[in-house]
């Protein structure tokens, strides 16, 4: 006959492990704020500058793109193309990071004559 194995449970595997953790609760967390607009230097009256991308951090959002065939083979073959003719190792996430942040920044200093607006504009 087979033995059931006992397995702990959820709260046993993540309980505080210190006595500090229980006697010392830790403060009631507030929200994080999202802004939909970027922040600017609201002292110096400056903008919050050049737009730039993440790189190489954890990232706390997630966005889901769904693509083509054909523009999924293209995205990997820019990364191939950069790791072999510039030795640039970088991930799909990356370079579409880096993409996005071009695009935006060029928006941003063109506005209505950037290349993002002109491609949707002729769809």
């Amino acid at each position: 006959m087979a033995r059931r194995v006992s397995m702990p449970a959820a709260d046993d595997l993540f309980r505080p492990t210190s006595d500090t953790a229980a006697a010392d609760p830790a403060p009631e967390q507030r929200p994080r704020r999202v802004r939909a607009v970027a922040d600017t230097n609201q002292d110096q009256g400056e903008p919050a500058g050049p737009r730039k991308p993440s790189g190489r951090v954890r990232h706390d959002e997630k966005m889901t793109v769904y693509v083509t065939s054909d523009e999924l083979l293209d995205i990997e073959h820019a990364r191939l193309t950069m790791r072999r003719e510039h030795g640039l190792a970088v991930d799909r996430g990356r370079l579409v990071r880096e993409a996005l942040a071009l695009v935006l920044a060029d928006l941003e200093a063109r506005g209505a004559d950037s290349a993002l607006v002109q491609r949707l504009l002729d769809e």
